[in-house]
């Protein structure tokens, strides 16, 4: 028996499928239908139940899935101890939201490179619906995302989180003092795009208290929801570290208002299993970025 079999083993059984398991090892279809069997002749029994064109675990193979996991698990935790953090490589999947994008993603990056040399990041920017699929599919291995995520199979690490604000230009007429959210939803609002959690929100709001909205303008560009905001096309509802510099210049006004949305919760975000030392290690780099991130915006 060798830690190949084993993990192809388990990378078939997560993943439900023997080609996209191939995929994720970098080998061939029959190479992992050639190590299962070998495995099973090992053992001396069905890890998998055949039928036309689909396969499931059989009864000892689910039995058996918790110890090959355990035994991987421990593997990497021995080479973990043995070796410093530098010597881990490889590429890491990262999907990020846009929030972290325009705050503290370029401190992060910087600390990858210094700490783990011989490690590449593939990114991906995206919305949390889309990377929490992705990461329980196994098509991202780490995403800084809105979490945490309830999926048993994923670990969270806490990112800290960000205020939201309205804030919008100052040649927009508004009441004076604290502005009644009726007359908010009266403008347009640019904000985060339909599938979450700020856009929910609103929706919700003007539901519960029969406000009508006159325009939503939900976007996956914050960027794109500040011009506007600066342009003067409405009121944005977006993190204020994103929009701190233009509220300070006077080129956005922060507005005080009688409802205010919840600040954003980030987590960082990763399979359990299998084991990946590499997520974890960045996931912990990333709070500790964050968390100083944070820190840094509170005494300025």
């Amino acid at each position: 028996m060798n830690f190949n079999q084993l993990e192809t083993f388990i990378w078939v059984s997560t993943l439900g499928s023997f080609r996209k398991a191939a995929k994720k090892l970098h080998t061939s279809q029959p190479a992992i239908s050639s190590r299962i069997a070998a495995l099973e002749t090992l053992l001396g029994v069905k890890l998998f139940q055949r039928h036309a064109g689909s396969f499931e675990l059989t009864a000892k193979g689910i039995e058996l899935l918790p110890y090959a996991q355990k035994m991987l698990l421990m593997a990497d935790r021995f080479k973990e101890r043995a070796c410093e953090s530098t010597s881990l490589s490889g590429v890491l999947r990262l999907g990020v939201s846009e929030t972290i994008v325009h705050t503290w993603l370029s401190d992060f990056l910087q600390r990858v490179h210094q700490f783990f040399p011989s490690v590449d990041v593939e990114l991906t920017v995206d919305v949390t619906a889309n990377m929490r699929n992705e990461l329980v599919s196994r098509s991202l291995d780490l995403a800084f995302l809105m979490g945490p995520i309830s999926e048993f199979s994923i670990q969270n690490v806490d990112l800290g989180s960000f205020e939201l604000a309205w804030v919008c230009s100052p040649h927009i007429e508004l009441s004076q003092g604290i502005v009644p959210i009726g007359e908010l939803l009266s403008k347009p609002v640019m904000t985060y795009a339909r599938n979450t959690r700020p856009f929910a929100e609103i929706q919700a709001l003007s539901k519960e208290e029969d406000f009508e909205i006159t325009r939503l303008f939900p976007s996956t560009s914050l960027a794109a929801c500040k011009r506007m905001a600066i342009d003067g096309l409405g009121i944005g509802m977006l993190p204020l570290a994103l929009i701190r510099d233009e509220v300070e210049q006077g080129i956005l006004r922060k507005i005080e208002s009688t409802w205010q949305p919840s600040n954003l919760i980030f987590t960082a975000s990763y399979p359990r299993e299998p084991y990946s030392p590499l997520a974890e290690k960045i996931a912990l780099l990333a709070s500790d970025v964050a968390k100083k991130n944070e820190f840094s915006d509170k005494i300025k």
